[in-house]
C-alpha cells in the first residue's frame, strides 16, 4: 500500500518533539506553565484616602479601617496607619496586598535596628528614601507595587513628611492627602495651615484630622465611619483608634 512508502521517522523528524509538545529551538527556554510569573495590571483589594499633615512639633496621619474588594466594601476592621519605630509612622492606600509585601521588610529593617542594640534607629527620611528607590526599580521591571504610602515623623528633631507612589514618584509637603482626600480634605488642611491665627498644636492637629475624616465619610462612597489616627512629636509614635465618626444624617431630609 501507498507504494512501499516507509511510515517511520524520517531523519528530519529526529529527536523531535513528543506528541502534544512543541519543538524546542537552541538557545529557547523550555519553562513550564507554572514557573510562569503573573503580575497584576491594576490594584484589586484597595484603602481609600489617606491624608497627613505637619503640626508646630510633630506630624499626624489618618486612614479609616476599610479594604474595598473593587467597589464591595469588604474589609472592615484592617489597619492602614503603623508605627515603624519611635520616630517614624506611615500610612498607605491602594493594593493591600502589595503594602502586605513591602511591610515585611520594613519590619524586618525594625528587628535588625532593635537586635544591633546601637541606639540607632530607621529615621522617616531614611525610610523614604529606601521606599522610592524600592518602588521605582519595581515599575521600571514592570511588576509595580499598587500602593501610596505617607511617610512621617521627626528627622533630626524636625518635623518629616513624604509621599511615595507606585511609580516611585516622590516629594515632601507640609500637607499630603492621596485619593478623594486630594479633592475633599487637602484644601480644608491647607487653609487651616496657611491663615491659621493661632499655633497648631497636637491637640487642633487631631481635630482638624478628625473634621477631614468626618468629610470624607460624608463624601467619598468608598469610605468608612471608623478610622485610625497616627502622631509622632517629641513625646514619641503612637496609634490612637480605632475612632468612629460622629454621624449627623438630619440635613438628609432636607435635600
Amino acid at each position: 500500500m501507498f507504494g512501499g512508502f516507509d511510515n517511520s521517522y524520517s531523519p528530519m523528524w529526529h529527536n523531535g518533539p513528543k506528541p502534544g509538545a512543541f519543538y524546542n529551538f537552541p538557545a529557547t527556554s523550555t519553562s513550564s506553565p507554572k514557573d510562569e510569573k503573573q503580575r497584576d495590571s491594576q490594584p484589586i483589594t484597595t484603602g481609600s484616602s489617606v491624608i497627613a499633615f505637619k503640626y508646630d512639633t510633630g506630624v499626624v496621619i489618618s486612614a479609616d479601617t476599610l479594604i474595598s474588594y473593587g467597589k464591595l466594601l469588604r474589609y472592615r476592621n484592617v489597619d492602614r496607619v503603623f508605627k515603624v519605630n519611635d520616630h517614624t509612622i506611615i500610612g498607605v492606600g491602594g493594593e493591600y496586598a502589595d503594602f502586605q509585601f513591602i511591610k515585611k521588610y520594613i519590619d524586618q529593617k525594625v528587628t535588625e535596628d532593635y537586635c544591633y542594640d546601637d541606639n540607632l534607629q530607621l529615621k522617616p527620611k531614611s525610610l523614604f528614601n529606601w521606599l522610592t528607590r524600592v518602588l521605582y526599580n519595581k515599575r521600571c521591571r514592570f511588576a509595580p507595587l499598587w500602593i501610596d504610602i505617607v511617610i512621617g515623623g521627626l528627622q533630626d528633631g524636625v518635623p518629616f513628611l513624604g509621599h511615595v507612589d507606585h511609580r516611585g514618584r516622590a516629594y515632601e509637603d507640609a500637607a499630603i492627602a492621596t485619593g478623594y482626600g486630594k479633592h475633599l480634605a487637602l484644601p480644608l488642611i491647607r487653609e487651616k495651615i496657611e491663615n491659621q491665627t493661632e499655633t497648631l498644636n497636637a491637640e487642633r492637629a487631631v481635630e482638624l484630622s478628625k473634621s477631614c475624616m468626618e468629610v470624607l465619610f460624608y463624601r467619598d462612597c468608598q469610605s468608612y465611619p471608623q478610622y485610625k489616627i497616627a502622631t509622632c512629636d517629641g513625646q514619641g509614635a503612637r496609634v490612637d483608634g480605632p475612632i468612629n465618626v460622629a454621624q449627623n444624617w438630619e440635613q438628609a431630609l432636607n435635600v
